[in-house]
Protein backbone atom coordinates (compact mmCIF):
# COMPACT_ATOMS: atom_id res chain seq x y z
CA UNK A 1 0.00 0.00 0.00
CA UNK A 2 2.82 2.36 0.88
CA UNK A 3 4.43 1.68 -2.52
CA UNK A 4 1.21 2.59 -4.36
CA UNK A 5 0.89 5.83 -2.40
CA UNK A 6 4.52 6.60 -3.12
CA UNK A 7 3.94 6.11 -6.86
CA UNK A 8 0.87 8.35 -6.77
CA UNK A 9 2.79 11.00 -4.86
CA UNK A 10 5.61 10.86 -7.38
CA UNK A 11 3.13 11.45 -10.18
CA UNK A 12 1.40 14.28 -8.33
CA UNK A 13 4.76 15.98 -7.85
CA UNK A 14 5.17 15.93 -11.64
CA UNK A 15 1.58 16.98 -12.41
CA UNK A 16 2.12 20.80 -12.52
CA UNK A 17 4.91 20.44 -15.08
CA UNK A 18 2.92 17.92 -17.14
CA UNK A 19 -0.15 20.17 -17.14
CA UNK A 20 1.93 23.16 -18.23
CA UNK A 21 3.46 21.17 -21.11
CA UNK A 22 0.08 19.84 -22.21
CA UNK A 23 -1.55 23.28 -22.09
CA UNK A 24 1.15 24.81 -24.28
CA UNK A 25 0.87 21.92 -26.73
CA UNK A 26 -2.93 21.83 -26.92
CA UNK A 27 -4.10 25.35 -26.08
CA UNK A 28 -7.03 23.89 -24.16
CA UNK A 29 -7.38 23.31 -20.42
CA UNK A 30 -9.83 20.42 -20.82
CA UNK A 31 -7.66 18.65 -23.39
CA UNK A 32 -4.55 19.24 -21.26
CA UNK A 33 -6.24 17.73 -18.21
CA UNK A 34 -7.36 14.73 -20.29
CA UNK A 35 -3.82 14.18 -21.54
CA UNK A 36 -2.40 14.31 -18.01
CA UNK A 37 -5.08 11.90 -16.77
CA UNK A 38 -4.25 9.46 -19.57
CA UNK A 39 -0.58 9.72 -18.60
CA UNK A 40 -1.50 8.94 -14.99
CA UNK A 41 -3.46 5.84 -16.05
CA UNK A 42 -0.47 4.59 -18.01
CA UNK A 43 1.79 5.33 -15.05
CA UNK A 44 -0.46 3.25 -12.81
CA UNK A 45 -0.41 0.37 -15.30
CA UNK A 46 3.38 0.42 -15.71
CA UNK A 47 5.96 -1.42 -13.67
CA UNK A 48 7.24 1.76 -12.06
CA UNK A 49 10.18 0.01 -10.42
CA UNK A 50 11.67 -0.63 -13.88
CA UNK A 51 11.43 3.03 -14.93
CA UNK A 52 14.88 4.51 -14.42
CA UNK A 53 14.01 8.20 -15.01
CA UNK A 54 10.34 8.81 -14.16
CA UNK A 55 10.36 12.44 -15.36
CA UNK A 56 11.58 11.43 -18.82
CA UNK A 57 9.12 8.53 -19.01
CA UNK A 58 6.16 10.71 -18.02
CA UNK A 59 7.15 13.48 -20.42
CA UNK A 60 7.48 11.01 -23.30
CA UNK A 61 4.09 9.42 -22.64
CA UNK A 62 2.39 12.80 -22.21
CA UNK A 63 3.97 14.42 -25.26
CA UNK A 64 3.15 11.55 -27.59
CA UNK A 65 -0.42 11.44 -26.30
CA UNK A 66 -0.68 15.18 -26.98
CA UNK A 67 0.63 14.65 -30.51
CA UNK A 68 -2.17 12.17 -31.13
CA UNK A 69 -4.68 14.63 -29.69
CA UNK A 70 -3.33 17.44 -31.88
CA UNK A 71 -3.82 15.34 -34.99
CA UNK A 72 -7.45 14.56 -34.11
CA UNK A 73 -8.03 18.11 -32.84
CA UNK A 74 -7.20 19.54 -36.24
CA UNK A 75 -9.98 17.47 -37.75
CA UNK A 76 -12.42 18.58 -35.02
CA UNK A 77 -11.52 22.22 -35.46
CA UNK A 78 -12.46 22.06 -39.11
CA UNK A 79 -16.07 21.62 -37.97
CA UNK A 80 -15.79 24.10 -35.06
CA UNK A 81 -18.39 26.85 -35.23
CA UNK A 82 -16.54 30.09 -35.97
CA UNK A 83 -12.90 30.81 -35.26
CA UNK A 84 -11.06 28.48 -32.84
CA UNK A 85 -8.80 30.33 -30.41
CA UNK A 86 -6.77 28.99 -27.46
CA UNK A 87 -8.14 29.11 -23.94
CA UNK A 88 -6.67 32.10 -22.04
CA UNK A 89 -5.34 31.72 -18.50
CA UNK A 90 -5.40 34.53 -15.98
CA UNK A 91 -2.40 35.71 -13.98
CA UNK A 92 -1.29 33.26 -11.30
CA UNK A 93 -2.70 30.14 -12.92
CA UNK A 94 -0.20 27.31 -12.26
CA UNK A 95 -0.93 25.82 -15.69
CA UNK A 96 0.99 28.74 -17.21
CA UNK A 97 4.13 26.96 -16.06
CA UNK A 98 7.62 28.43 -15.67
CA UNK A 99 8.12 32.15 -16.33
CA UNK A 100 11.70 32.67 -15.20
CA UNK A 101 13.10 33.65 -18.61
CA UNK A 102 11.89 35.86 -21.45
CA UNK A 103 11.67 32.77 -23.65
CA UNK A 104 9.43 30.96 -21.17
CA UNK A 105 7.14 33.95 -20.79
CA UNK A 106 6.91 34.44 -24.53
CA UNK A 107 6.19 30.75 -25.19
CA UNK A 108 2.92 30.94 -23.24
CA UNK A 109 1.87 34.39 -24.46
CA UNK A 110 -1.49 34.36 -26.17
CA UNK A 111 -0.03 35.61 -29.46
CA UNK A 112 2.45 32.72 -29.54
CA UNK A 113 -0.24 30.15 -28.65
CA UNK A 114 -2.21 31.39 -31.66
CA UNK A 115 0.87 31.14 -33.88
CA UNK A 116 1.62 27.61 -32.64
CA UNK A 117 -1.66 26.52 -34.24
CA UNK A 118 0.05 27.01 -37.61
CA UNK A 119 2.87 24.58 -36.80
CA UNK A 120 2.77 20.86 -37.37
CA UNK A 121 2.30 18.75 -34.21
CA UNK A 122 5.97 17.75 -34.30
CA UNK A 123 7.18 21.32 -34.69
CA UNK A 124 4.95 22.42 -31.85
CA UNK A 125 6.26 19.69 -29.53
CA UNK A 126 9.91 20.46 -30.21
CA UNK A 127 9.36 24.21 -29.80
CA UNK A 128 7.50 23.85 -26.50
CA UNK A 129 9.92 21.35 -24.95
CA UNK A 130 12.98 23.36 -25.95
CA UNK A 131 11.78 26.97 -25.61
CA UNK A 132 9.51 26.67 -22.58
CA UNK A 133 11.07 23.84 -20.58
CA UNK A 134 14.69 23.97 -21.74
CA UNK A 135 14.92 20.27 -22.61
CA UNK A 136 18.20 19.51 -24.42
CA UNK A 137 17.83 18.25 -27.98
CA UNK A 138 19.19 14.88 -26.95
CA UNK A 139 16.25 14.37 -24.57
CA UNK A 140 13.73 15.78 -27.06
CA UNK A 141 15.01 13.31 -29.63
CA UNK A 142 14.41 10.47 -27.19
CA UNK A 143 10.91 11.70 -26.36
CA UNK A 144 9.85 12.02 -30.01
CA UNK A 145 11.90 9.11 -31.40
CA UNK A 146 13.84 11.30 -33.81
CA UNK A 147 17.53 12.10 -34.18
CA UNK A 148 19.18 14.90 -32.25
CA UNK A 149 20.02 16.74 -35.47
CA UNK A 150 16.39 16.44 -36.61
CA UNK A 151 15.26 17.96 -33.31
CA UNK A 152 17.62 20.90 -33.83
CA UNK A 153 16.40 21.46 -37.39
CA UNK A 154 12.74 21.27 -36.41
CA UNK A 155 13.31 23.69 -33.53
CA UNK A 156 15.01 26.31 -35.68
CA UNK A 157 12.27 26.02 -38.31
CA UNK A 158 9.52 26.33 -35.70
CA UNK A 159 11.22 29.26 -33.96
CA UNK A 160 11.56 31.07 -37.28
CA UNK A 161 7.84 30.64 -37.97
CA UNK A 162 7.01 32.06 -34.54
CA UNK A 163 9.53 34.90 -34.80
CA UNK A 164 8.31 35.89 -38.28
CA UNK A 165 4.74 35.96 -37.01
CA UNK A 166 5.14 38.55 -34.28
CA UNK A 167 7.29 41.34 -32.89
CA UNK A 168 8.44 40.37 -29.41
CA UNK A 169 7.91 42.99 -26.71
CA UNK A 170 8.49 42.55 -22.98
CA UNK A 171 5.92 44.39 -20.83
CA UNK A 172 5.80 44.43 -17.05
CA UNK A 173 2.54 44.20 -15.10
CA UNK A 174 2.34 47.93 -14.43
CA UNK A 175 2.80 48.79 -18.11
CA UNK A 176 0.27 46.13 -19.10
CA UNK A 177 -2.36 47.62 -16.78
CA UNK A 178 -1.63 51.14 -18.05
CA UNK A 179 -2.08 50.00 -21.65
CA UNK A 180 -5.40 48.35 -20.84
CA UNK A 181 -6.61 51.43 -18.95
CA UNK A 182 -5.69 53.68 -21.88
CA UNK A 183 -7.44 51.33 -24.28
CA UNK A 184 -10.61 51.18 -22.17
CA UNK A 185 -10.69 54.96 -21.80
CA UNK A 186 -10.48 55.31 -25.56
CA UNK A 187 -12.94 52.47 -26.28
CA UNK A 188 -15.58 53.92 -23.96
CA UNK A 189 -15.15 57.53 -25.09
CA UNK A 190 -17.68 57.09 -27.87
CA UNK A 191 -15.13 58.35 -30.41
CA UNK A 192 -13.03 56.43 -32.91
CA UNK A 193 -10.01 58.74 -33.17
CA UNK A 194 -8.53 58.07 -29.68
CA UNK A 195 -8.64 54.35 -30.40
CA UNK A 196 -7.00 54.65 -33.81
CA UNK A 197 -4.06 56.45 -32.21
CA UNK A 198 -3.42 53.46 -29.90
CA UNK A 199 -3.36 50.89 -32.70
CA UNK A 200 -0.84 49.83 -35.32
CA UNK A 201 -1.94 50.48 -38.88
CA UNK A 202 -2.25 46.73 -39.56
CA UNK A 203 -4.05 45.92 -36.29
CA UNK A 204 -6.64 43.16 -36.33
CA UNK A 205 -9.33 41.77 -34.03
CA UNK A 206 -10.86 38.30 -33.95
CA UNK A 207 -13.07 36.35 -31.55
CA UNK A 208 -14.11 32.84 -30.52
CA UNK A 209 -17.68 32.27 -29.40
CA UNK A 210 -17.83 28.56 -30.19
CA UNK A 211 -21.27 29.04 -31.70
CA UNK A 212 -22.65 29.77 -28.22
CA UNK A 213 -21.99 33.51 -28.00
CA UNK A 214 -21.84 35.92 -30.97
CA UNK A 215 -18.23 36.51 -32.01
CA UNK A 216 -16.52 37.76 -35.14
CA UNK A 217 -14.85 34.77 -36.81
CA UNK A 218 -13.49 36.78 -39.75
CA UNK A 219 -10.94 39.26 -38.46
CA UNK A 220 -11.44 42.99 -38.55
CA UNK A 221 -8.30 44.33 -40.22
CA UNK A 222 -6.77 47.79 -40.15
CA UNK A 223 -6.73 50.43 -37.41
CA UNK A 224 -9.96 52.17 -38.46
CA UNK A 225 -11.98 48.95 -38.81
CA UNK A 226 -10.73 47.63 -35.45
CA UNK A 227 -11.33 50.94 -33.68
CA UNK A 228 -14.88 51.13 -35.04
CA UNK A 229 -15.57 47.58 -33.88
CA UNK A 230 -14.11 48.16 -30.42
CA UNK A 231 -16.08 51.38 -29.97
CA UNK A 232 -19.26 49.41 -30.64
CA UNK A 233 -18.18 46.48 -28.48
CA UNK A 234 -17.77 48.67 -25.40
CA UNK A 235 -21.01 50.57 -25.89
CA UNK A 236 -23.59 49.47 -23.27
CA UNK A 237 -26.64 47.72 -24.65
CA UNK A 238 -29.48 45.43 -23.63
CA UNK A 239 -28.59 42.86 -26.31
CA UNK A 240 -25.09 42.42 -24.86
CA UNK A 241 -26.51 42.00 -21.36
CA UNK A 242 -29.03 39.44 -22.57
CA UNK A 243 -26.28 37.30 -24.13
CA UNK A 244 -24.23 37.12 -20.92
CA UNK A 245 -26.96 37.30 -18.29
CA UNK A 246 -26.34 40.75 -16.89
CA UNK A 247 -24.30 43.94 -17.09
CA UNK A 248 -20.60 42.98 -17.41
CA UNK A 249 -18.08 44.72 -15.18
CA UNK A 250 -14.87 45.44 -17.09
CA UNK A 251 -11.44 45.10 -15.46
CA UNK A 252 -7.82 45.46 -16.51
CA UNK A 253 -5.88 42.25 -15.90
CA UNK A 254 -3.12 40.00 -17.20
CA UNK A 255 -3.71 36.82 -19.19
CA UNK A 256 -0.96 34.55 -20.47
CA UNK A 257 1.56 37.08 -19.27
CA UNK A 258 0.20 39.96 -21.34
CA UNK A 259 -2.30 42.81 -21.02
CA UNK A 260 -5.93 41.77 -21.11
CA UNK A 261 -9.46 42.94 -20.50
CA UNK A 262 -11.81 40.71 -18.51
CA UNK A 263 -15.59 41.01 -18.39
CA UNK A 264 -17.31 39.63 -15.27
CA UNK A 265 -21.01 39.14 -14.47
CA UNK A 266 -21.86 38.13 -10.89
CA UNK A 267 -18.41 36.62 -10.38
CA UNK A 268 -18.50 34.70 -13.67
CA UNK A 269 -15.94 35.55 -16.33
CA UNK A 270 -17.90 36.02 -19.59
CA UNK A 271 -15.12 37.31 -21.80
CA UNK A 272 -11.37 37.87 -21.99
CA UNK A 273 -9.69 40.05 -24.61
CA UNK A 274 -5.95 39.48 -24.94
CA UNK A 275 -4.00 42.41 -26.37
CA UNK A 276 -0.76 42.03 -28.30
CA UNK A 277 1.32 45.16 -27.81
CA UNK A 278 4.32 46.24 -29.87
CA UNK A 279 6.50 49.34 -29.81
CA UNK A 280 4.23 50.83 -32.49
CA UNK A 281 1.00 50.24 -30.59
CA UNK A 282 -1.63 47.55 -30.00
CA UNK A 283 -1.30 45.06 -32.85
CA UNK A 284 -4.11 42.60 -32.15
CA UNK A 285 -7.13 41.77 -30.02
CA UNK A 286 -8.12 38.13 -29.44
CA UNK A 287 -11.52 37.81 -27.74
CA UNK A 288 -12.47 34.57 -25.99
CA UNK A 289 -16.19 34.48 -25.16
CA UNK A 290 -16.93 30.76 -25.56
CA UNK A 291 -18.26 29.91 -22.06
CA UNK A 292 -16.67 26.44 -22.23
CA UNK A 293 -13.25 28.08 -22.42
CA UNK A 294 -13.83 30.45 -19.51
CA UNK A 295 -14.63 27.96 -16.72
CA UNK A 296 -11.08 27.83 -15.38
CA UNK A 297 -10.70 31.61 -15.70
CA UNK A 298 -13.83 32.03 -13.58
CA UNK A 299 -12.36 29.74 -10.90
CA UNK A 300 -9.08 31.68 -10.97
CA UNK A 301 -10.88 35.00 -10.77
CA UNK A 302 -12.81 33.84 -7.71
CA UNK A 303 -9.69 32.38 -6.07
CA UNK A 304 -7.83 35.67 -6.48
CA UNK A 305 -10.51 37.45 -4.46
CA UNK A 306 -10.76 40.60 -6.58
CA UNK A 307 -12.18 43.51 -4.61
CA UNK A 308 -11.19 46.45 -6.83
CA UNK A 309 -13.85 48.53 -8.54
CA UNK A 310 -14.39 47.83 -12.24
CA UNK A 311 -13.06 50.34 -14.75
CA UNK A 312 -16.29 50.27 -16.70
CA UNK A 313 -19.69 48.55 -16.76
CA UNK A 314 -21.53 47.71 -19.97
Amino acid sequence: MALIMSDVERFEAARPRLEAIAYRLLGSVGEAEDAVQETFLRWQAADVRRIEVPEAWLTKVLTNWCLNMLTSARARRETYVGRWLPEPLLEGDPMLGPADTAEQRESVSYAVLVLLERLSPGERAVYVLREAFDYPHREIAGILDITESASQQIYHRAKKHVRDGRARTEIDDAAARRIVEEFLAAATSGRTEPLVRLLTQDAFAVGDGGGKVPARAKAFEGALAVATFMRGLFKPGEAKRAHVGGAPDIYATTANGGPAVVAVVDGRVVGIICLEVTAEGIASFSSQVNPDKLVRATAQWAAAGHTEAPLHTL
